[in-house]
């Protein structure tokens, strides 16, 4: 059963499927990323997505294995 979405900052508006899982630590390379996507393993928003270059946006949710992450804004500190 998958882990409650845990949120990753991200410092602009948009971040690419590939990049954000491993940006995420959700994988160790881009190879990895796209052997991941391209078989079908990993879920953005519930659906299965296998076109690395999707762009995710701040509430997408990107879920691989039994972890879940939800691309988040990065917030200022002060």
């Amino acid at each position: 059963m998958a882990q409650p979405a845990r949120d990753v900052p991200i410092s602009s508006d948009s971040i690419r499927l590939g990049q954000f899982l491993k940006y995420a630590g959700m994988i160790d390379s881009g190879a990895d990323a796209k052997g991941v996507i391209a078989d079908g393993l990993v879920r953005v928003n519930d659906t299965v997505e296998i076109r690395r270059g999707r762009q995710l946006h701040h509430g997408d949710t990107v879920a691989f294995g039994d972890e879940v992450a939800r691309v988040a804004p990065d917030v200022p500190e002060g």
